[in-house]
């Protein structure tokens, strides 16, 4: 069964904000490895929509090595997109969820493969409603927003966590990799 990895950006007071932390190329460099080894990732329509930044410079790199390379490899990762409101998508490696989260998720994880990301605050906190994610990677940044979208809104279930380790960046940020307990 394939694995169901949570990775997301947050900065140091909680919040999921991707004007209030600034990821330099050792970050994206980190991500575009996850990316990589990931079979599909997932989104609901808002964080789509903020990711398809990458399809266009993809399209027309901008001449910073690393920038450029995590484009290429966000453009070719398999995204399935959840939305009420999007009818299409138009980036080729992105289509639309045609089933409910809890039935989409539960047949692709059933299906060979690598592992499955989610990338979106609110599909996270659904997939952790329903106990569904196999480890949390949350890159915590050295920056307090003082607002912003909490990660963990609306979480109906208590989750305890089991630290499985930690990865350091030069800039202050940490990952912290965490099972469910």
């Amino acid at each position: 069964m394939r694995k169901l990895v949570a990775a997301i950006n947050m900065t140091l007071d909680g919040f999921c904000d991707h004007t209030a932390v600034n990821p330099d190329e050792e970050i994206h460099e980190h991500y575009a490895d996850l990316l990589r080894n990931a079979g599909t990732i997932l989104y609901g329509r808002k964080t789509y929509q903020l990711m398809e930044y990458w399809k266009t410079l993809a399209a027309n790199p901008s001449g910073n090595k690393t920038l450029d390379e995590f484009a290429v490899v966000m453009d070719h990762t398999p995204k399935i997109v959840f939305s009420h409101t999007l009818k299409k998508v138009d980036w080729e490696s992105a289509k639309l969820a045609k089933r409910g989260i809890e039935e989409e998720v539960t047949e692709l994880r059933q299906q060979p493969g690598k592992d499955i990301l989610v990338g979106s605050p609110g599909l996270i906190v659904a997939l952790t409603n329903l106990n569904m994610i196999d480890e949390y990677q949350i890159c915590v940044h050295p920056v307090i927003a003082g607002g912003g979208l909490p990660l963990f809104k609306n979480i109906k279930v208590k989750t305890n966590l089991r630290l499985k380790k930690t990865k350091v960046f030069s800039g202050g940020a940490v990952i912290l990799y965490y099972e469910p307990d």
